[in-house]
């Protein structure tokens, strides 16, 4: 059984929410990253994405397209992050993720990026940019390495829910709202509606994500999925940080809210 697996299993028989977390490899650093990983599962996240920095990541706010930025000055490449990924794994049992763009699999060799997400314990991939119709030869490369490739659904992904999820595996990642990444205030989504709808065509874990920056955020969304994925907000406060020690500190403050949160009765 995949990591994934696992834990939603796990925190399903205690009754509990997952809560997902997001930081870019290599913002600031990769020696950053690998010790921001290790102290957000210690404050309490059950899963965690490292996103690859790209030059266009379409889907992304301007605090994480900074965050890639950063990164990309630093020379990261992916052979590094995988690397990283391998150390981390060495120190964490939660599941590990990374989000990419599809072009940055098509640049490395798609036989050749699973074996070495493989070979780095990456447990899942969240595609942003990956069109359902070219999904197939992802989802065999996912199925031979144990690997899976998230799905996703957005609000308007009505008429196409029975298709996406039809042989998704691992959880469902719910877009809150349309467009980019980034902190929100407030949501006009249906929740109860959008998360029904996604219900009745599969019983995977659903997890939402997309703007999702407050306790009360995750307070209030939590009676909606199983699971709240949070980024921008994490990689707001790594930007903002003077420092690689209050980068740390500040996030496992952060990331212990949201715990918190999600556990409350």
């Amino acid at each position: 059984m995949n990591r994934i697996d696992t834990v939603f299993a796990e925190l399903n028989k205690r009754k509990k929410k997952a809560l997902i977390t997001f930081t870019t490899a290599g913002d600031p650093t990769l020696v950053a990253t690998e010790r921001i990983v290790k102290a957000m599962v210690r404050a309490g996240a059950d899963i965690v994405e490292l996103g690859i920095p790209y030059s266009d990541p379409i889907a992304e706010g301007p605090v994480i397209q900074a965050a890639n930025i950063r990164a990309l000055k630093n020379q990261i490449r992916i052979r590094d992050i995988m690397r990283t990924a391998a150390a981390i794994r060495k120190q964490v049992q939660a599941p590990l993720l990374f989000l990419l763009y599809y072009n940055c699999i098509l640049q490395y060799g798609p036989e050749h990026f699973f074996e070495e997400c493989a070979h780095a314990c990456i447990n899942g991939l969240i595609i942003p940019d990956l069109p359902f119709e070219e999904q197939e030869e992802l989802k065999t490369l996912s199925r031979k390495h144990d690997i899976i490739v998230i799905s996703m659904v957005t609000p308007i992904s009505n008429t196409r829910i029975g298709k996406i999820v039809k042989n998704a595996r691992g959880f469902i990642y719910c877009v809150s709202s349309l467009g980019v990444t980034g902190v929100r205030s407030k949501f006009s989504t249906d929740f109860r509606a959008f998360m029904d709808s996604i219900r009745k065509q599969t019983a995977l874990p659903r997890a939402i994500g997309f703007g999702i920056s407050t306790p009360d955020h995750a307070r209030t969304l939590k009676q909606y999925c199983e699971g709240i994925i949070v980024g921008s907000a994490i990689v707001k406060l790594i930007g903002q940080a003077g420092s690689q020690a209050e980068a740390i500190k500040n996030v496992s403050v952060f990331v212990r809210s949201m715990r918190k949160a999600l556990d409350e009765k």
